[in-house]
């Protein structure tokens, strides 16, 4: 599907926390070893993420305080950070799941436009 090019941003800022998603891999792993750094190479080999994934996922880890950071090296997050942002995903879902996706045609229950006419 053709989009804006100009107005286009594909990081909506939102990061993809399923099981087996990147970013729920790498967590999960750095989870199992709080008091420890690892490299992306590291990272890479424990998990079986692509390498050219792993950067690009630690960062937008980064971004929303998930991880930390000290070259070269990446831990889990602070506790408190990690829990706020599991709240705040599972808050977002339970609205999800009553009030229904922001697809406006979900909202309106999928129905056939009217003819007045």
């Amino acid at each position: 599907m053709p989009v804006q090019f100009d107005t286009y941003d594909e990081n909506t800022g939102a990061i993809d926390l399923t099981e087996g998603s990147n970013a729920h891999t790498v967590l999960s792993f750095l989870a199992e070893h709080p008091d420890q750094g690892f490299t992306p190479k590291e990272i890479h080999q424990e998990t079986n993420i692509p390498y050219g994934s792993v950067g690009p996922t630690l960062n937008r880890l980064e971004e929303h305080g998930l991880v930390r950071h000290k070259e070269p090296y990446w831990a889990i997050g602070d506790p408190d950070q990690l829990s706020s942002y599991a709240a705040m995903e599972s808050t977002i879902t339970a609205i999800e799941e009553r009030l229904g996706s922001e697809d406006p045609d979900d909202w309106l229950g999928n129905a056939e436009p009217v003819n007045d006419t």
